[in-house]
């Protein structure tokens, strides 16, 4: 059974926190409710099977905590209760065992067959809960799985657990159990997930080594300016030489001492940006802005609206195939998608149907779909729609294949070029006064010759 941590607020005012096994999450925030006690925080922190008879230590079964919520449990103000070393090493071993990818795509996969096979709901998540071995996903299951019994769509409750699953795989589901055609959600989720594992694995094999050779190599810039430069000027100095450093040796130095013993400037001014931007990305604006920028930004830009308008159009054809009007399965399926952008040409479209004008003008529009994409839609309104957007997924998803496979030919180029460029300054600035020192053309000047 789940275990949970919980920290809640009595009619009082006063604060509890314990840990308790709960058949789901839902279950207990009722019993807390049902027991004058408004939940803050409920937080799973591990998993007991059902089979284990033997009580755990630390854990309470529901019905004793609250006969004792009030007792020394209770901490408020001033008076607040410190957790022990004890109890910390208590949190860090019942710790929820970490779920991966791969656990999610396994998961996916198993209820796809199963959904495939024709099981409902509640039989294929009792037959995956009892093959599955990491037990912190085991315990989401049952969460899932009394939600079903409790007659809750499954989304509602991975709603609960955003940071497990993704948002976009959570509308998957969601668009999938609203039109009907949840076994399909199942595959198109699956290859979202295999997809974003490949795109990230791809990516990073290109950024990663580049990015760490560009540290060593900014590592190794200023440890030479710190150590090195100091060093070989000091020679001159001793040796009574009028030859000077590189100005770009000596700027770079002054820089770097500068920004050194004035450290709180910079800092300042980094932190101040960092607090601004995020600041202005929540406000309404900013955050348009900043997803506006996600299309529209180099190099990826394009990837990014091609996967979400192939997602889209996705949910689009399973919610028309199960025979929901244009305007109804527009208002489903742009849960899939997360950006304010393309949130926003739905909205328009969806207006557009409820004043008779064409739903595809919005994207047609705003200049990030392809003249192909817009054209094929058009030609399916006059057709048949679902058939026409069958194609167009094919279409886009050769479309974003070819724009990944550029990316990944741009990518090498632009990391190489960064870290060409500081490797020419490192030569300029270390290597340089360093092959001059080795070559000892300073003893002609020292020798006034």
């Amino acid at each position: 059974m789940p275990e949970y941590v919980y920290r809640a607020v009595t009619d009082k005012g006063l604060i509890v926190k314990n840990k308790v096994e709960e058949s789901s999450k839902q279950s207990l925030i009722r019993k807390l409710k049902h027991n004058n006690l408004t939940p803050i925080q409920v937080v799973q922190v591990g998993y007991m099977s059902k089979k284990q008879k033997k009580k755990k230590r630390n854990i309470s079964n529901m019905e004793d905590i609250m006969k004792t919520a009030n007792s020394s449990n209770v901490f408020n103000g001033d008076a607040r209760k410190k957790v022990t070393l004890v109890e910390k090493l208590n949190l860090m071993l019942d710790s929820t065992e970490k779920i991966t990818n791969r656990d999610l795509v396994i998961f996916t996969q198993n209820f796809y067959l199963l959904k495939k096979a024709n099981f409902n709901n509640i039989h294929a998540l009792n037959t995956i809960i009892e093959s599955t071995e990491n037990m912190s996903l085991r315990g989401i299951l049952e969460d899932i799985l009394a939600g079903v019994e409790g007659g809750d769509y499954m989304y509602t409750t991975m709603e609960y657990y955003s940071n497990i699953f993704p948002y976009i795989y959570i509308n998957m589901i969601k668009v999938g159990e609203l039109s009907g055609s949840l076994t399909n959600s199942l595959q198109q989720a699956v290859r979202y997930l295999d997809n974003s594992a490949d795109i990230s694995k791809r990516v990073k094999k290109i950024v990663i080594p580049n990015v760490l050779e560009l540290i060593g190599l900014l590592i190794m810039l200023i440890a030479g300016t710190l150590i090195a430069v100091p060093a070989i000027q000091g020679v001159y100095d001793k040796v009574g030489s009028k030859d000077t450093l590189p100005g770009i040796t000596l700027a770079f130095s002054d820089f770097v001492n500068a920004t050194i013993a004035h450290w709180y400037i910079p800092t300042s001014i980094i932190v101040g940006l960092v607090v601004g931007v995020t600041f202005y990305i929540n406000t309404p604006k900013g955050k348009y802005n900043f997803h506006y920028f996600k299309y529209t930004m180099p190099i990826f830009g394009k990837l990014m609206y091609g996967l979400d308008f192939s997602r889209f159009i996705k949910a689009m054809l399973l919610n028309l195939d199960n025979g929901m009007r244009i305007q109804d399965a527009l208002e489903v399926s742009k849960n899939v998608v997360n950006n304010y952008v393309f949130l926003s040409m739905v909205e328009t479209s969806i207006n557009n149907i409820l004043i008779g004008q064409s739903w595809i003008e919005p994207f047609e529009k705003s200049g990030l779909s392809s003249a192909m994409t817009t054209e094929m839609l058009k030609i399916g309104m006059k057709t048949d729609l679902s058939e026409m957007m069958q194609k167009l997924v094919e279409y886009m998803e050769m479309d974003i294949n070819a724009i990944l496979d550029k990316i990944m030919k741009v990518m090498p180029q632009v990391m190489y070029s960064i870290v060409g460029i500081v490797l020419i300054f490192f030569v300029l600035v270390i290597l340089v006064p360093m092959i001059g020192l080795y070559m000892g053309n300073f003893m002609f000047s020292a020798a006034g010759v």
